[in-house]
Formats: C-alpha cells, structure tokens, sequence
C-alpha cells in the first residue's frame, strides 16, 4: 500500500470513528478497538522499527518517542479520572506520517534533480573500428580510437574533434544554456550534447577518467562531507533524546509523590508527559538541516557549480580573503599574437621568421608564433635550430641566423633594442627578433583576461570579500597591469609552485579567526595551494585533474564570476539552516513550558512536532531553487 493511499484510508477510519464516538455510548474498551484500526494502519511500521530497535539496545529515536507518546495517549483514558485521547493519538501518528511523506517528496525532488544532472553518461558510444561502426559500452573505448557523435546524442569521453562542425549544449556540465560552437581541432568533453553537425572525435582519456565520470563521482561523495550543523545535529540528537525520556519519565512520576491522591495527580502528569515527549522529538531538526545542505548543493549544481559537501558550503559561506592564480584563471591561458612592431622588415616578414624559428619548440609561446603564421610549407630551409636556456632559440633561415628570444639574447649577440611606445599599451611578453646579429623588431604575445574576470571581483567585494590577492609566475609588469585593470587588491609575480604556497600559508596567518581563505586556480602546480587553503576552487572546464581532485569547489564552465555566486548560494543554504533551528528550538522551548504547566494540548503538541517538522521541510527545499 502507497503512503498516499495509507493516509487517505487512516484520515477516513479516524473520522469514522469520530462520528462512532460523538453519537453513541459504546464502552471504552470497544472504542479503543475502533480507534486501534486506523492507529495500527497508520503506525505498523513505525511500531515494527522501534520494536526491531528495542531488541537491538539502539532505540532512543524519534520513531520511539512517537510510538510511547501515542500508546500512552491510547491507554491514559483508562487511568482514574482522566480523558480518552483515542483520536489524539490515531491524529498525531497521521500527522507523524505527512511530515514524513512531506521529507520523502523534498528528498525524492532533490535526488531526481541530481540524477538529472548526473545523467550526462551516455549508455553507449560509436565507436570506428577497421572501417565499420560498432556500438559499444563507453568504458571499453580504448584511448586514440574514433567515436561518432550523432546529432542529438550525449558526447560519451573526452576528446578532440577530427572531423565536423557542430553546436554543444553543455547546460548539464555549466548550467549555461547558451550552446558552444565547435570544429575541427576543437578539445570537447563528455556529458555535452551534440546539437546540430556530426562529429568524429579522437578518444583522449578512458571512460573512467572522463569529465562525465568525475563530475557523478564528485556529487556521489559530496553527501559524505557533512557541514558543523549536519554533524552537530547528529551528535545532539543521540544525547539530547535520551534526556528527553529521562524528562518525560520524571515529569510522569515525580510530581505526584507531592499531590494527596497519587492516582489522580499521576493521570495529570502522565498526560503531560506523553505532550512533553510529542514536542520534544527532534525529528524536524535531524531531517531539516541535512536536507537544506543536500538540497543547496543540487541546486548549485544545476548552476554549473560542484560543491563537494557541506562542510564545504558552510566554509564557502564565510569567505573573506580569494586568492586567484592568474594564468588559465582570470586569463584564458591561450596566448595569442596581439602587436607585431618591426623595423626594416614587414609585419608578415617578422612574423614568418619567428614562426620557422620556434617551428619544434613545445613553448606556448612557440605555438602562439605558429598559430599566428600557419604556412610552414612554402620551401624556406630551417637548419642548426639551437635552444639557449633562459633566452630564446636560435636558428638558420634560408641561410640567415635569425635569433628569437628575450632581452638576455639580443644583448648576448650584440643587438641594439629600440625603444617602442606601442608596447606600453600592450599587456604581455616581447619576444625581440634579430637577423645576422641585426635587431628587426618584436612581435607581443598575450594571455587575454577573462571577459567576466572584472565582474568577478567587483561581485566578490559587492559581497564583503575583504582582500582579493592575484598570484602568478608572470613577469611582475605584467602581473601589475592585470591586476590594476580588474581593480585586485594586491599581487605576486614571479612565483613558483612553492611560492604560492608561503603566501596563502602566510595570507591564512593574517585573515581574521572567523573568516575563511578561498584560493582560485586551475593548473597541476596550483593542486598544492587548493588543498592547503580553507576553500579550493578549481576552474573545471579547462583545469587540470590535478586541480579538479584537489579542490573542494569546481566551477564546470571556467567563469571566474561563479566564485561570486557559488557565496551567495552558500550563504543562502546556511541562513536557511539557520531559520530552521531557530524557528524548531523556539516554537518547541515554548510548547514544551506550556505543556510542563499542563497548558499545552496535544493539538498544540502536534503542531510543534510534526507541524514544525512540515514547516521546515518545505523551507530547507527553497535551498534547491538558484538564480
């Protein structure tokens, strides 16, 4: 039988015998019989837990306290001038079973809103073998084998496109609704949806370590990272209901020893009692708090944000010092050609024999110069291609010595600098070219900033973030620039790994007791700095797995500007936490006083219990809902 239809069929028997009661003179006996329909239809299981329990030694709960409280509500009609509480009884196991049905449905609602997230694995995966196409099992796709993604159809690894142009929709992964276009050449990643073109695409990781894979792996073991309150909450219940049955008993049988006629006093004090255990179960605070951080954390997903449990949330909420990396974090960390200056030469000329110079180089600003200059076939002979530490390579071009590399270089072959205004206004690296010992100009290489890297920090401090901090292994020049454009509080140029390390250690030192330290980066060398701040946040689009598993927050799209909204989530997860206890403590604390003076009513005891527990259901939900 349903829940539902459980509840639908005890609300008709209880009036049922309502009526009976109302209308006729039937002995107690035989309407505690009618009474005990609905009660047991509407009980069994609890009674069979808390049964079950009691033979365990492991009973002091809510499912006990419910089935004391309402086999003493049936019986105390039967004591010497005392009131039957026949449907007072039936009506609180009803009314128990609502807030139950009620938690069910927000729990239900919450989990179907992860699965939905998490079902960004495609069964299956296409995959091109000796010529034919077979449909597999995606985790017996081996690495550098071709999958085909039809239009329509999920992207089941990680990948880069060989053949076809198409639009993705990565709503699932970034809570972005807008679609990505992407072409050949292009690195995609699984869980996206192929919208319009088919796609090719080369396997580059095992189904195992896919995005798709680690994303569902990350929300699966967030439930396992309870907050203070969730393992506060569970502490207080296991001492704080063994008091209340100690409470109830005294309530029970101490004050009557002090009345003339004990029987009559003790029928009093025992109705009382029974009121006192109704109001003092702590149902609505254990299923209250850990609802609204399961459901605060699902709703952050459905924004593109992974919070890997609530002790995270809870921390995220009291941020006061980000620390950002720079590079693949406020910048895109795709450097590109942004200002070519010669002298003699042309601008295309210059650009040519940098490119044929840094042609073998694996240097990111080697492949900025040959993506910049992609016609590597037009018959120029490249030969004695030499690498110098620290200052650049040096090669032979159709029989001149072209030098391509930093002030260090040009210095060490003799050639003069020219001083070049242009590059004030250019934010980025000068790679200085020189032919047969001859400078030829410079060509400037940038990482561009983020479009939304402004308006993150500006949200952070609209938040009371109190210092922003930009870390970075770049030149201090350009570290400058960037960090006076997004308005950064202070930076730190030309660090390594174990630099940034020292600086969040000693940021952590200065920041007040109260408040936390987030650190924002994506690269493998930022995974040490992520697990030493008190909030990791790792760029989970492009970041490294290194990072990814390190941190404690993942932003799926790469925007820095989510920083800013994964607080506002957090913070409205725990205030909604804390409406909840203050509203369950107070309502309870003043039952609980009318009801130890006997001015309670069960029909007060029911709404400070089961009441109270409905009330905070429905509230810890509005945790799901995100803008």
């Amino acid at each position: 039988m349903t829940g539902k239809l459980r509840i639908i069929l005890t609300a008709l028997l209880l009036l049922t015998a309502w009526l009976i009661d109302a209308n006729t003179s039937l002995p107690l006996w035989q309407m505690l019989i009618i009474y005990l329909v609905p009660y047991l239809l509407i009980s069994y299981d609890i009674l069979s837990e808390s049964g079950e329990k009691i033979l365990k030694g492991d009973f002091l709960d809510e499912d006990f306290l419910m089935s004391v409280a309402t086999l003493g509500a049936l019986l105390i009609g039967f004591l010497p001038n005392s009131e039957p509480q026949f449907a007072e009884a039936v009506f609180i196991m009803l009314f128990f079973q609502i807030g139950e049905m009620f938690e069910d449905y927000a729990e239900d609602k919450t989990r179907k809103s992860i699965s939905d997230l998490m079902d960004i694995c495609p069964d299956t995966a296409i995959v091109v073998r000796n010529g034919k196409e077979t449909t597999i099992d995606p985790a017996k796709v081996m690495i550098g084998e071709t999958v085909l993604v039809r239009p329509g159809e999920k992207i089941p690894l990680d990948g880069i496109i060989t053949e076809g142009t198409s639009s993705l929709n990565t709503v699932a992964l970034t809570g972005e609704s807008t679609p990505r276009d992407v072409a050949t050449g292009d690195s995609v990643v699984s869980g996206c949806i192929n919208v319009s073109g088919l796609l090719k695409i080369k396997v580059e990781k095992p189904f195992s370590e896919s995005t798709a894979t680690k994303i569902i792996r990350l929300v699966e073991q967030s439930s396992e990272n309870k907050s203070k309150s969730e393992s506060f909450i569970r502490r207080f219940a296991k001492v704080y209901t063994p008091i209340v049955v100690l409470s109830a008993v005294a309530v029970a049988f101490l004050p009557p020893l002090f009345y003339t006629s004990y029987e009559t006093a003790f029928s009093i004090w025992l109705y009382r009692a029974l009121t006192f255990l109704i109001v003092s179960c702590p149902c609505a605070l254990v299923i209250s708090i850990p609802l609204t951080f399961f459901c605060g954390i699902g709703g952050a997903g459905h924004a593109g944000i992974l919070i890997k449990g609530g002790n995270y949330m809870e921390s995220l909420s009291k941020v006061g010092t980000v620390v950002f990396d720079k590079t693949g974090t406020l910048t895109r960390g795709v450097f590109e050609v942004v200002a070519i200056h010669p002298n003699e030469l042309s601008e295309r000329e210059l650009l040519h024999l940098a490119a044929h110079v840094e042609r073998y180089s694996t240097h990111p600003i080697a492949t900025a110069l040959r993506n910049a200059f992609q016609e590597e076939n037009d018959n120029c002979v490249i030969e004695n291609t030499t690498e110098l530490a620290g200052q650049g390579i040096r090669a032979e071009v159709n029989g001149k010595t072209v030098c391509v590399g930093n002030e260090r270089m040009m210095a060490s072959i003799g050639a003069t600098l020219a001083h070049c205004e242009q590059c004030q206004t250019h934010m980025g690296t000068v790679v200085h070219v020189a032919v047969n010992g001859v400078y030829e100009g410079h060509i400037v290489i940038s990482d561009r900033v983020k479009a939304d890297a402004a308006q993150a920090i500006s949200s952070l401090k609209a938040l009371g973030v109190e210092k922003t901090v930009m870390l970075t292994g770049d030149r201090k020049e350009v570290a400058g620039r960037i960090s006076k454009q997004l308005d950064i509080d202070s930076f730190h140029a030309e660090l390594l790994p174990n630099d940034k390390v020292s600086h969040v250690e000693r940021l952590l030192a200065e920041k007040p007791t109260a408040r936390t330290l987030a650190f924002v980066g994506d690269g493998i060398n930022d995974a040490p700095v992520l697990a030493r701040a008190d909030v990791g946040i790792a760029m989970g689009g492009l970041g490294s797995d290194a990072a990814i598993e390190a941190a404690d927050v993942v932003l799926m799209d790469d925007s820095p500007s989510k920083i800013a909204n994964a607080i506002k989530i957090s913070r409205r997860t725990k205030n909604i936490a804390r409406q909840n206890t203050v509203f369950t403590i107070g309502v309870k604390a003043a039952v609980l006083i009318l009801s130890t003076v006997g001015l309670a009513t069960m029909s007060m005891a029911v709404f400070a219990d089961v009441g109270v527990m409905v009330l905070a259901v429905i509230n810890a939900t509005r945790a799901m809902k995100t803008k």
